[in-house]
Order: structure tokens, then sequence, then C-alpha cells
């Protein structure tokens, strides 16, 4: 299956529109200070100076625009530099909009340039890799054809300078949108390609890819290790449940960071069978996992300087003569016994063994984990914003300005234990896996309830962030990768990638303290190492 190619290209080529479409685009007030100079080698040779100074000053955002330069093959488009502060500054959401709408795809070579500012460019690059997702089973004999798109930018810099990528922050984009579209391929393909066995296949390939080997437990190994939250779940499926880990271990590391993600390739709900009309779409229940693969893919190739052990809990929630029933107690890898209330609350189950083993097994410091948890995170927090759920505030307020900048927007959920999980109460167990009253603050106790399994519960030493993405894991019929690029920001600090320690909510802070934006070498010295622990 041809898929399009994705380039980041370090400066500025010279091309004729007439061979190599062009489609520029950026916000109106930084088309503006772009020079007729700087622009002119992709359209000098059928765009004049007076016609680029004239589309320009005839685009009227409100919130995008665009108009064409030269017939078909050159067009110029533009968005609004205003946004509300709980959206991404960058607005890099407006780029696959006015993409899909502006550039018609037939062409074999293709290039895009957007200008912005220095501090948007990873969530700039970042939004095209959305717009070529590689999963399709389409036949045809247009579908044939492979094509090229080349990524150029012009970064206008405080002063009004343009300048263009250099070597690293084009690799960084590469990595980063390789592992977006990664992402999406996994959650867009359906659960007969996508399957517990098929997940850990894309484990292991990025695991060679990286030079490591995961380590896996899978089927009734499950049960009999103690895992009674993934076997449950999963055991009734012909692709057996699996627990997956791919660790990264570097010299001169100080801490232990674990991402886990719910890896739920199908969700009929169990017996607490889902209707109709909302099993359509259950084969993304696996964006979570399948977002923490791709960040782990490219934090470990821009060089992460911490332990990072990606943990994947995959599982296939099936209907058969061993499912797990309503009434059921299952006994998690944290030890804690769960009566089963709704067989269709099922991510909670196979995270809570996960963030049991990250903090009992990894021992990590630091526990992020990712799901495609509850459909009240779109009642919670829209289509737009994960919702994050956190025991430090230092975190969730990190994560929040993270999604501002890598445009993976994200807002907290309420943090009250001892509130909300009282839902749970049992008779007969722990807890069981599902609430009581369903208006109580519905996202919070679900992402409650896979806190309890860390060691100690809630008294857990170290920082927890939890992130439901249920609603942000795709737009219409198509994934959007979200979660690779929230990610690599996230933790950016812990990078050797200059751009992603530039992305980073700590790095954000020390730069404007200094005022040196442009700068994107970290500080150097123990002032680095101080700043860089204390956010992970």
């Amino acid at each position: 299956m041809p898929v399009t190619k994705l380039k980041y290209v370090v400066g500025f080529g010279k091309s004729d529109p007439a061979k190599v479409p062009v489609f520029i685009v950026g916000q109106l007030r930084n088309l503006k200070q772009v020079k007729w100079s700087t622009v002119a080698p992709r359209l000098e040779s059928k765009v004049s100076a007076a016609s680029w100074k004239s589309a320009v000053a005839a685009l009227h955002p409100n919130p995008t625009d665009s108009c064409s330069l030269w017939q078909n093959n050159a067009t110029l488009a533009s968005f609004t530099h205003l946004v509300s502060r709980h959206n991404t500054p960058s607005g890099a959401y407006h780029i696959p909009k006015l993409m899909r709408s502006c550039i018609s795809g037939k062409a074999e070579n293709q290039s895009i340039v957007i200008v912005c500012e220095p501090q948007d460019v990873f969530a700039c690059g970042c939004s095209v890799a959305r717009v070529f997702p590689t999963f399709s089973m389409r036949t045809g004999r247009n579908l044939s054809i492979s094509n090229t798109i080349s990524i150029e930018f012009i970064i206008i810099s405080p002063g009004g300078e343009s300048i263009h990528l250099d070597d690293s922050m084009a690799e960084c984009l590469d990595d980063a949108a390789y592992s977006v579209r990664l992402s999406a391929k996994i959650v867009d393909a359906p659960c007969n390609f996508m399957h517990t066995d098929a997940f850990l296949d894309e484990i292991r390939t990025v695991g060679s890819d990286l030079g490591i080997t995961p380590f896996i437990i899978q089927g009734k190994d499950l049960d009999e290790k103690g895992f009674g939250g993934i076997y449950g779940v999963g055991k009734a499926s012909v692709h057996q449940p699996a627990l997956a880990i791919l660790s990264h271990q570097p010299e001169g590391a100080t801490q232990t960071i674990a991402w886990c993600g719910k890896g739920i390739v199908y969700d009929t709900g169990g017996l607490s069978i889902k209707g109709k009309t909302t099993m359509p779409g259950m084969k993304r229940d696996c964006g979570g996992a399948a977002a923490i693969l791709g960040a782990f893919r490219a934090a470990v190739k821009r060089g992460f300087k911490e332990n990072l052990h990606a943990v994947f809990c995959l599982a296939e929630n099936s209907v058969g003569p061993h499912s797990a029933r309503p009434d059921d107690i299952h006994t998690l890898y944290s030890g804690r016994t769960v009566e089963i209330n709704n067989t269709d609350a099922e991510g909670r189950l196979v995270l809570g063994d996960g963030v049991a083993y990250a903090s009992k097994d990894l021992k990590a410091d630091i526990i992020l984990d990712m799901a495609t948890l509850t459909g009240a995170q779109g009642i919670s927090t829209g289509k737009y914003h994960g919702a994050v759920l956190s025991n430090r505030e230092d975190w969730e307020n990190a994560t929040v300005k993270a999604g501002r900048t890598s445009g993976d927007l994200t807002f907290p959920l309420v943090y009250c234990p001892e509130l909300h999980f009282s839902e749970f109460t049992s008779a007969v167990a722990d807890m069981k896996n599902s609430v009581a009253d369903r208006s109580n603050a519905q996202s919070s106790c679900a992402g409650l309830f896979i806190g309890s399994h860390l060691e100690n519960g809630f008294h857990f030493k170290g920082s927890w962030i939890h992130i439901d993405m249920a609603y942000p894991v795709h737009s219409g019929e198509r994934a959007t990768g979200y979660g690779v690029a929230l990610l690599l920001c996230l933790f950016g600090q812990a990078s050797d990638d200059k751009m992603l320690q530039l992305s980073s909510p700590l790095q954000q802070s020390s730069v404007q303290a200094t005022g040196d934006v442009m700068n994107h070498s970290a500080v150097d010295g123990e002032e680095s190492s101080s700043k860089r622990r204390r956010l992970i």
C-alpha cells in the first residue's frame, strides 16, 4: 500500500509551482513579516512580488482564509492568532483543515511552507502528520500512486528575521511525525488486523529499531503471575491478552519514568455489551497504548536521559464462554480485589495492573497512564482537550502547559479521592470497578480507580499523571495520533534534543526568565541539571 512520505527540509529550496505545487500557510501577522526575497525561490517563476503583496493584503482570516497565487498550484492560506487561554497559541489545529481544503494530493511531489514563530514550530510540524494517515484498505487505480510532501519552515524571530530548520530540528520533526502517524495507524486499523498479537508485533518492531527487546507476559502466564485485571478482561478472546514492556535505561539516569497505555484492541463491552450504535469505533480503544508506543520511539530516538519504561496493557474485551461476568471478583497485581459490576469498565482494570507493576516492580518515580477511558471525558473536557488527573499540582499544571505547546490540548479533572472513591464501595471486595452514581465526577472516579492500585494507593510517594483522551484520539473517521506530541513536550527537559527542551514546560519558564527565545541550547552546568530534575 503506497504511503505519502513526509520530509522536513533543512533550509529553503527553489522550485517551479508548475512542477511542484506549493502551499504556504501561517498566522496572518507572521505572513505579513515575510519578505518577498525569502519566499520567492518557491514562487518567482510564476508569481511576482506585487502579486505576493496583494495576496497577503487580501487575506482576512475569520478564523481562516486562503487565496490562489497561481492557478491551483500555488496557494496562500492564513489563520488568526486570536485564541482563548485554554487553546494552543500556535493555532496549529487550523493547518490540517486548511491543507485538506487546499491541497489536491494528485501531484507526485508537493511543498508545504509553514510560517510561524520559534515556539510554534513543533506543534505546527506535528499537525501536518495528521493530514496523511497511513492505514487504508481502499482499492482503485489512483490509490497506487505514492508521493512526497516536503515541509519547510520560515521561522519569524523576535527581531523579524526569517530563519529555517536546521538539521537537529528537521530530524526531531521527522521522528515526531513518524510516531504520530504510527500511533494513528494502530488506532485506525480494525481488530481483524490490529489484534493483540499484531500489536505485540508493532512493539517488537519499535524495539528492534531501538535495539531493545520487549519483556512480554501473555495468556495464562498473566493469571499465574497475578495480573488478574489484564487476564480477566482479555481471556475470552482468540488472541490472548498481554503485558509488554519496552525499557530504555541509559547511563547517568537519575530517575525512573513509566508510561502505561491502555491497549484494548476492541471493546464489545463484554457481557455488559454495547449497543449497535456505540460499538462501532471501538477499534480506537487502544489509543493510549498506541500513543505511548509512538512517543517512546521518538523520545528514545531523540536521546532520553532518564530511565523510561513503556508499559502496554493489551487485551480484547470479547464475548464468549470465558468472558468475565458481572459479580466475578478479580485480584489485581496490586493485591487488591475488585468486584465486577460492569464488564464495560475494563480499561481501568488493565491499567490497574499496569500502574501496579510500574510502581512495585519498575520502582518508577513518575508514572503516567494514558487511556481512552471514559465516554464521560467528552462531557468533562470535550472533543479537543484530554482530561488530566494527578496527585501533584505541579504535574497537572505542566501537563496543561505541554498541551498548549504541543497542540495536544489538556484540561484538569477534580482530584479528590476522599470524596469520590467511595463510589466504588463493595460489600464483598476491596472495591467495585464501576461507580454507583454516574453523575458524580465520573471521569475523575475512573482515573482514581487506576490510582488506587499504585503502591500504597493514594499515598504513593511518587508522581502520578492520568490522561483520559477518549475523544481527542480521533477526529471524524480518522485517528489523530493524539498523545505523542504531548508526551514529547511534557518530558522534553529529559531529552538531548534542543527543540524538545525548548518545548518542555520547565524550559519555557527558564526561557521567559532569560528572555532568550532563540537559544535552543539548555542552560549549562548545575543549573540545567537542577531544573531538569525539578520537572521530572
